[in-house]
């Protein structure tokens, strides 16, 4: 959670913000089949609802945010292309909608779908 100082007053943004953001600034990117989460033993799909639960943030004491994505991916894939495109996508969206500036996306492929 992000506490801001303001003239009017203190703003609080909870994580969920932050999480919801990346999580779908990540599934917009191409070949990216879905946000994972392990359950059970195995990784599964989310649904977009809960896209969420495949993106864990960590908040720095110098007012920074670092994030975790898991995804599952497309079969035939760059995977370091798309790396790249996820971590400057989700990096480039989540500080223009919050403001708060991103040090670190870390990207876990978990999965891969073959169709």
């Amino acid at each position: 959670m992000i506490r801001m100082n303001t003239d009017a007053g203190q703003i609080t943004v909870d994580s969920a913000v932050y999480t919801n953001i990346a999580g779908f600034a990540a599934t917009n990117c191409f070949g990216v089949k879905g946000m994972a989460s392990r359950k059970e033993g195995g990784w599964y799909l989310l649904r977009r609802e809960s896209m969420s639960k495949g993106v864990n943030a960590t908040f720095a004491d110098d007012g920074s945010i670092s994030l975790e994505l898991h995804i599952a991916v497309d079969h035939g894939v760059n995977i370091s292309a798309l790396a790249h495109s996820i971590i400057n996508e989700v990096s480039y969206k989540v500080n223009q909608a919050t403001g708060v500036p991103v040090a670190r996306v870390d990207v876990f492929v978990d999965s891969m779908f073959l169709d």
